[in-house]
């Protein structure tokens, strides 16, 4: 398995693309990978991460909402009313980017 990381460029696990992560991405996998985990985080800021790292979001009904990278797949609620992700989703989806190849 290979390994993304945070720097400015990262390769999917094929190998065959190569995804360019921004400033913002990189500040938003510090603030998950972070113990504890920041609790502003925008959960629309997390999908635009799942997206630059080259995976896909998929709307479910209501708030529900699948994160799918490198085969696989988080599913979450977006928060309402409110925008920022709560601090357990925050942690649940650094586990999930570790185990899908994602590292700090």
């Amino acid at each position: 398995m290979l390994m993304l990381s945070i720097s400015a460029c990262t390769y999917s696990q094929d190998l065959t693309k190569i995804h360019i992560v921004n400033s913002k991405h990189t500040k938003i996998l510090k603030s998950i990978f972070s113990k504890p985990p920041t609790a502003n985080i925008v959960f629309s800021d997390v999908e635009l991460l799942v997206l630059a790292l080259g995976g896909e979001v998929h709307e479910g009904e209501g708030s529900r909402v699948s994160l799918h990278l490198n085969g696989g797949v988080k599913h979450a609620h977006r928060p309402h009313p409110g925008k920022e992700a709560k601090r357990y989703q925050i942690k649940e989806i650094g586990e999930w980017l570790k185990a899908v190849g994602v590292k700090q």
